[in-house]
């Protein structure tokens, strides 16, 4: 079967370096075929979009019903390799090949494993692992969860096979969870920003008396509930941080008339906090004449080069009409 990624055998690793690893018996290889997406906007060579520039992209297909629904991505230290997780249940895990520019070409050694519960189970029951969002604290993998509203943690050296050693209190109420609007994003601040290498969490769509987003910050000093001002008919569906503690969120809408669109707000790291109320300017926003589908996954990193990049994955529901997507693009700042 060659050499593949195994998410059971070592994530930690996939993470902090490039091994490759023997498939594990517990994991599934997909055979996954990439397109790839050069121009963003459809028709046009342009390739500045708000605070942006995009690099590349790709769209991926398999023969596997299993593809799709990733809803979340992390890239290792060195761009190379990568973990998610699926909203069915799923971990995934691969490499991107990159040509001399580092322009995404194509993705290799893709293989699969079912996130487990406490009692060492798998389901195919949606409510019990819809796995939402994944964020990397130091060797630890942390998930969020919405119906089953919950953030997991997971040991990074194997959480394709293990069961989760713990999790952390959410701090909102449970009873301010909405139906499938729970837990939608999680990320770790950086170590030298405000926050100091804290957990956050930000619900899709669970809003306040006033219509504010519930989010919280899980663990620190600053640990407690705050509020994301919410701009219909956008909802949030993930988030990173900026080197500098700044906060990107991607949002996407949806309407039958409209169509779907995409944007990333950028929220000042320093505002974030008990009882804060925090908003910030749209950097990008996209729609159907972009090359987007339904945006759920963004992460954050830096290149060889001190550029940072911003990864953005598609989730197809399953979906004939819809795609799974890689985008990924140059942060230029403010000012560009």
């Amino acid at each position: 079967m060659g050499r593949r990624l195994s998410i059971l055998a070592g994530a930690l690793a996939l993470l902090t370096a490039s091994t490759v690893l023997p498939l594990s018996a517990e994991d599934e290889a997909l055979d996954i075929r990439s397109r790839i997406i050069s121009h963003f906007k459809v028709g046009s060579d342009e390739t500045r979009f708000g605070a942006f520039e995009f690099m590349g992209g790709l769209e991926l297909s398999s023969p596997s019903s299993t593809l799709g629904a990733m809803s979340a991505i992390r890239l290792s230290g060195d761009r190379s390799s990568f973990l998610g997780v699926m909203d069915t249940g799923y971990w995934y895990a691969g490499r991107f090949e990159r040509d001399d520019s580092g322009v995404l070409t194509r993705v290799s050694d893709f293989s699969v494993s079912p996130i487990l519960d406490a009692d060492g189970s798998a389901s195919s029951e949606k409510w019990r692992f819809d796995a939402e969002g994944m964020a990397l604290r130091g060797d630890e993998v942390l998930v969020s969860f919405e119906r089953h509203s919950r953030v997991d943690i997971y040991p990074a050296k194997a959480p394709g096979g293990s069961r989760p050693t713990g999790s952390l209190p959410l701090l909102i109420p449970p009873e301010e969870f909405r139906s499938n609007r729970g837990p939608e994003t999680i990320t770790v601040a950086p170590e030298d920003s405000a926050l100091a290498g804290a957990v956050v969490v930000v619900t899709e769509k669970s809003l306040n008396t006033d219509g504010d987003i519930y989010a919280s910050i899980l663990t620190g000093p600053s640990k407690g509930v705050f509020f994301v001002k919410r701009h219909p008919p956008y909802d949030i569906t993930d988030g990173d941080f900026l080197p500098n503690g700044d906060l990107l969120l991607l949002e996407r809408r949806f309407s039958i008339a409209q169509g779907i669109g995409m944007r990333i707000r950028r929220i000042d790291g320093s505002r974030l906090g008990k009882g804060n109320l925090v908003d910030g300017p749209v950097i990008l926003e996209a729609d159907f004449g972009n090359q987007i589908d339904n945006m759920e996954g963004l992460d954050v990193t830096t290149d060889d080069q001190g550029r940072i990049i911003v990864t953005l994955v598609s989730d197809d529901n399953h979906s004939i009409l819809q795609r799974n997507l890689i985008l990924e693009f140059r942060y230029l700042g403010d000012d560009g």
